[in-house]
């Protein structure tokens, strides 16, 4: 099978995570319901988007993966044969947590996850409060901490949300052998930032960064983000799929929660390559200086 279609939640949260986990489970039955075979959630969709504050209140949200959110996912992926991408706070150990990404397969399979490589610090979004970096998982060889996933529709790769500003993970993910690039994400306006110039500025930077991802690397970029109001914060949806030429597909609204499914269909990453081949003419000689923060 080259052809399947991928199901995009864009959806709002709120303090109430039951409520919250319940509306993305009926959103998985609804986008299956419409033939979705691929299911992907927004980064952390089971609560508000808490990073916003430095409280150690909020580490009672994590839990363990596999756990109990993945073992309700795993049903659902089983009932509908659908593979879900599901974005969750991971308690690793004590005092050790993460911002993770579990994925399903269609068979209800747990195949593993990946855990968030970077992790911002800025007014609004104090990840490095909560999370710890990721690392290698679950006996991988690779200790890069990067991974891809054999799922029974193709071989995905999962960046989570402030990693889609970095070329280097995209890259290092496709040479992996990943087909589609899964980027759940929560990210907004500053409601007190009212320059309409600004706010257009940062939203096309961050769908510009993406699509050009799926260019430099021919793949497919399926972009997930929320959508409402929280804690001083315009989530701006625009949840959307890029096929390996950074052409979209598909856009959501930057203000409506909704269940959408595209049809995309793997062979065109060979027409995508073949016709503009950027791996064959890499210069992997020359890219030593790309280990160095900085070169004065």
């Amino acid at each position: 099978m080259t052809k399947f279609k991928v199901g995009i939640v864009q959806m709002s949260c709120t303090e109430n995570v039951e409520a919250n986990q319940q509306k993305a489970f009926d959103r998985i039955r609804e986008a299956a319901e419409k033939g979705a075979n691929v299911i992907c959630l927004q980064e952390l969709f089971g609560s508000l988007y808490f990073c916003n504050v430095e409280d150690p209140a909020n580490f009672e949200l994590a839990e363990p993966i596999p756990g109990p959110t993945t073992e309700k996912l795993a049903e659902l992926a089983r009932e509908h044969k659908v593979v879900i991408i599901a974005s969750l706070f991971e308690k690793r150990t004590k005092g050790v947590y993460h911002n993770t990404t579990a994925v399903l397969d269609a068979d209800g399979s747990y195949l593993g996850k990946y855990r968030k490589m970077h992790i911002p610090d800025d007014p609004g979004y104090y990840e490095k409060y909560y999370f710890t970096p990721g690392d290698s998982t679950e006996a991988v060889l690779d200790s890069s901490g990067y991974r891809v996933f054999r799922t029974r529709y193709g071989t995905f790769g999962v960046l989570i949300c402030w990693d889609q500003w970095y070329p280097e993970a995209a890259r290092i993910t496709s040479l992996m052998g990943a087909e589609v690039l899964f980027y759940p994400t929560a990210i907004g306006w500053d409601m007190e930032e009212t320059d309409p110039v600004i706010n257009q500025e940062q939203h096309d930077a961050w769908e510009t960064i993406q699509r050009s991802h799926a260019v430099a690397n021919g793949v497919y970029v399926v972009s997930v983000n929320r959508v409402g109001e929280e804690n001083g914060q315009r989530f701006w949806g625009g949840s959307f799929v890029a096929n390996p030429h950074g052409r979209l597909l598909y856009k959501a609204p930057h203000d409506q929660e909704l269940v959408h499914v595209e049809e995309i269909d793997l062979d065109n990453i060979s027409y995508y390559r073949r016709t503009w081949p950027y791996l064959r003419d890499r210069r992997i000689d020359s890219y030593a200086p790309i280990l160095k923060r900085f070169i004065d």
